[in-house]
């Protein structure tokens, strides 16, 4: 029993150190990583100048067409990221403010978003190698359930999450394989491609507070950022539509582009535009809010 005892006890020690060696490993990885995604590409960065910065969801990183800031002397980035909350995009807008970006205009795609105010956790998962590395990212999870063992647990986020941050992404990262997350100033096309054109959003509420709305919109006024938020366009077929009048009502400082762009034409699904639709949409804005420097 005693040797039995020992066998275990020596199985788990082997086991704890292994976990604290891997933890210190793959963290050390990510920490120097600058080209796989948005959020390392902001983590390890300092000091950029942005006329325009974009946040949002995938409803942001297909609709807003960074080349065409770019044509009218905005220098702009495109921050949104597809499958990701208000959540997640605050969280990016903390980092970039704390790394000193100086930044005169947040464009914020809030429209689906605002209906929760949850972490989207394959995409939260990807802030979780810094945990231990930015008491920024510490703080914007510590009231997550899970926190104590992310946080306390050596090894286990890699564990938990290892299709997002384990042994591929980590290996990837290693070789310095880049991602097209950051090729075209941010923007993700969708091409011509053609998906479902029917949806319906008849259930979908806004949240009278969303929390992480809310503090995008306190550090923009805090830091003296212009503040812009925009529900953007769905396509013709979908029910429910007065989800918008919805969100106007609860949120009257948003504005409603949610028909700027509605013809089938210009979608590669109900929610979400074709190249064509997001050179369209941005023009409109780019009009509607910029005073162009050429």
């Amino acid at each position: 029993m005693k040797k039995f005892l020992l066998l275990i006890l020596k199985i788990t020690m082997v086991t704890a150190i292994a976990a604290v060696v891997l933890d210190f490993a793959y963290t050390t990885v990510y920490v120097q990583s600058k080209n796989r995604g948005k959020i390392d590409y902001v983590f390890n960065s300092t000091a950029r100048d942005y006329d325009v910065v974009i946040l949002g969801s995938s409803r942001a990183n297909n609709h807003f067409v960074t080349e065409l800031f770019e044509k009218k002397g905005l220098k702009t980035f495109n921050y949104g990221m597809s499958g990701g909350h208000l959540y997640e995009a605050s969280l990016l807008l903390k980092l970039m403010i704390e790394r000193k970006y100086d930044i005169k205009n947040v464009i914020l795609e809030a429209d689906l978003n605002l209906s929760n105010d949850h972490q989207a956790e394959g995409i939260s998962a990807k802030y979780l190698p810094y945990l231990h590395r930015s008491e920024t990212v510490r703080k914007h999870f510590e009231n997550e359930k899970d926190f104590n063992e992310l946080y306390y647990i050596p090894f286990y986020r890699y564990l938990k999450f290892e299709t997002r941050i384990g042994f591929r992404e980590t290996f990837f990262t290693v070789i310095q394989k880049k991602s097209k997350l950051l090729e075209e100033g941010g923007y993700y096309s969708l091409g011509t491609t053609k998906g479902k054109m029917k949806n319906n959003i008849t259930n979908l509420d806004p949240l009278s507070q969303n929390k992480y709305y809310e503090e995008i919109k306190a550090l923009c006024k805090t830091n003296n950022i212009n503040f812009i938020a925009i529900m953007t366009p769905m396509c013709e077929d979908v029910t429910g539509m007065n989800y918008f009048d919805k969100v106007h009502k609860a949120y009257p400082e948003i504005y409603n582009y949610e028909n700027a762009v509605v013809e089938n034409k210009y979608f590669s699904s109900c929610g979400h535009m074709n190249d064509a639709g997001a050179r369209k949409f941005t023009s409109i804005i780019i009009r509607d809010f910029f005073k162009t420097k050429r």
